[in-house]
């Protein structure tokens, strides 16, 4: 009797992600250039969506390689074009190519975010290449906002950033990059001088430039760190556990990135923390706090978090409690809307926190109003 053959198993599709600290640094010109690589060695490379922006040596790219054409989705009687998801599964190539990751599909879509149709790829066995700059990473939203002066309104989730088996920063110098763009490489020439004052100040190039070469730094880290521990190379310490304690107030988006951030930086769990108190009804006391609330622990499991909902007369003793029963070592608050001598008359959860786990590491944050 001949003995069974095991099937072998499937590899996982991979994932590589093209950053750059700006548009036109050529994320999308060394994404085709790979492609082209790819298909002298007989891979099945097709381009899901590319996006040229009028750049001529990037169109010149596509020649060669099959595009899934586009589709065309009606919207409020506007007729606009997505990247064809159905017809590239249809396709089943080896590797797609998708570009500008960060785009927030037509509504009507079947996944509101193009990274969670590249997901959708990857589930299905086709591997990808991507490309993002770095101003559209989610837990990086608030420091590149006030940096630039601009509201940054497209994002992807950093949890999605783990998902990478690769990561590559493109890199240029900021001179070159401003040079570039008054050659008129990134952008018209109506647009130069406006760009060159606001997003291309040297200081917001080099800002974001050093936040892109730390970004991929962790991730390799990350990674390397994963592996050792998994192959035995080094005894795991005890590991870092950090809390974000959630409310209803506006702003809270913003304690959610800085707990993610030093949750990636830390290459641990993280966990979102609400504490449900017997005098008030969330749900019919403010609706709008509560509706809040909903995206707050949507936008968290998003980033990574483990999303806990607590009950107790106390949110200092409940949250004291869950944070020494995890072995909690990094903690962030926001900062309290209440006056310093209402908190002197009757205490403070943060203050009463901090008495009680000395050992840990508090981080106040500053709430304001997410105008996303």
């Amino acid at each position: 009797m001949s003995e069974l053959e095991i099937p072998k198993q499937e590899e996982p599709a991979k994932l590589r992600i093209y950053i750059g600290a700006a548009p036109g640094v050529g994320k999308t010109y060394r994404m085709l250039e790979h492609a082209h690589q790819l298909l002298k060695q007989g891979v099945d490379v097709v381009i899901g969506l590319v996006e040229t922006h009028g750049r001529a040596e990037t169109a010149a790219l596509i020649q060669d390689l099959e595009v899934i054409p586009q589709k065309e989705i009606t919207y409020r009687s506007v007729t606009l074009r997505e990247m064809d998801l159905d017809g590239i599964l249809a396709r089943h190539p080896h590797t797609c190519i998708v570009d500008e990751l960060a785009h927030t599909n037509v509504p009507g879509s079947r996944h509101r975010k193009r990274y969670e149709d590249v997901l959708e790829l990857l589930d299905a066995g086709i591997n990808v290449m991507t490309a993002v700059n770095i101003q559209h990473l989610e837990t990086l939203n608030d420091a590149v906002s006030r940096s630039a002066s601009t509201q940054i309104r497209e994002t992807v989730s950093d949890s999605f950033l783990k998902r990478a088996n690769e990561v590559v920063n493109v890199d240029i110098t900021v001179e070159e990059l401003r040079s570039r763009l008054r050659e008129g490489k990134i952008y018209t020439s109506e647009k130069v001088e406006q760009a060159l004052a606001n997003f291309f100040r040297k200081g917001n190039l080099n800002m974001l430039r050093e936040l892109a070469l730390r970004t991929t730094a962790e991730q390799v880290g990350s990674a390397a760190a994963l592996y050792r521990r998994t192959q035995g190379l080094e005894q795991a310490p005890l590991p870092e556990k950090v809390m974000v304690c959630l409310s209803s107030r506006p702003g809270v988006e913003r304690l959610l990135r800085v707990g993610a951030r030093v949750a990636g930086r830390l290459a641990t769990n993280w966990y979102a923390v609400y504490v449900e108190t017997p005098n008030k009804d969330l749900r019919h006391d403010d609706p709008e706090g509560f509706a809040r609330l909903e995206e707050y622990e949507r936008m968290a499991r998003e980033l990574g978090a483990q999303v806990i909902t607590l009950k107790g007369k106390s949110v200092s003793d409940v949250l004291i409690d869950f944070a020494q029963q995890e072995n909690i070592s990094h903690v962030v608050f926001g900062q309290s809307a209440r006056s310093r001598f209402d908190i002197l008359l009757r205490g403070s959860v943060i203050n009463r926190f901090l008495a009680e786990m000395r050992e840990a590491t508090v981080q106040v944050v500053p709430l304001r109003h997410d105008k996303k």
